[in-house]
């Protein structure tokens, strides 16, 4: 379930963390006064920050803070929800096809420099094989399965369909996906087609987690455990049986 699932739950994680942080922004005035931008550089700015300050131009407003929890929840779920849900569909793709596994080890081994404890930005460039498998795992995976709705402002025609003035159009990512007439066995995880309608999604986040887990540990599937790639509804599609696996140390 997740953490920001209710109104309730959200109010209170985000409420004090707000109040928090526009205690200490006028702390910085109070202490700051008039020279309060020459420190500024010192100030990492947040988010929240942002929201402090904005104003709605046609009520003349500040937002309440309701309205800026929404926003921040909105913000965490689209940044780190997604993220995560597709890093549990990828490695469970990992658990269950072994050679796969293993073809993206010994890339890894082939670029990363000896004694080296973790993988970094630049190595990642060179792992073809990895941005091949993240794709394949938001293809066959997408953490969504439609994209923001939108609407047409007139009656359109598309594709022999007449969509009527303010109706509401959406396309289905994971049908896309899924299409037999344009992947061959569309069901199947084949890191080898190396495309995906998400390909812009999480890019670094992922390559950067899936590379380093498995150039730390090798994960097999638990005795007896077939990995369930069964689909389950949450904020996002989430695996409606969680990925169980065995992690062990490699021995480098």
């Amino acid at each position: 379930m997740n953490c920001f699932a209710s109104g309730k739950s959200q109010e209170d994680v985000l409420i004090p963390l707000i109040r928090a942080r526009k205690k200490a922004k006028e702390e910085r005035i109070r202490i700051g006064g008039e020279d309060m931008k020459e420190h500024e550089d010192e100030h990492v700015l947040s988010y929240v920050d942002t929201l402090l300050v904005l104003e709605l131009p046609e009520e003349k407003r500040k937002l309440e803070e309701g309205e800026m929890v929404t926003l921040c929840s909105e913000f965490l779920n689209g940044g780190t929800d997604t993220t995560s849900t597709a890093l549990q569909w990828i490695m469970a793709n990992l658990v269950k096809y072994p050679q796969i596994q293993e073809k993206l080890y010994m890339e890894i081994k082939g670029v990363v420099r000896d004694g080296e404890e973790s993988i970094e930005e630049d190595e990642l460039r060179k792992m073809p094989y990895l941005k091949a498998i993240i794709l394949e795992g938001l293809r066959r995976h997408p953490p969504s399965h439609f994209v923001l709705p939108h609407a047409v402002t007139e009656d359109v025609v598309l594709d022999k369909y007449v969509i009527p003035k303010d109706g509401t159009v959406n396309f289905m990512v994971a049908e896309m996906g899924w299409d037999p007439k344009v992947w061959e066995d569309p069901m199947a995880f084949k890191p080898e087609r190396r495309i995906c309608p998400g390909h812009g999604l999480a890019m670094l986040h992922l390559e950067y987690f899936v590379a380093n887990l498995i150039w730390k540990f090798e994960w097999k599937a638990v005795e007896g455990d077939d990995v369930d790639l069964s689909e389950g509804e949450e904020f996002t599609v989430v695996m409606k049986n969680p990925l169980q696996a065995q992690i062990c140390p490699r021995l480098k």
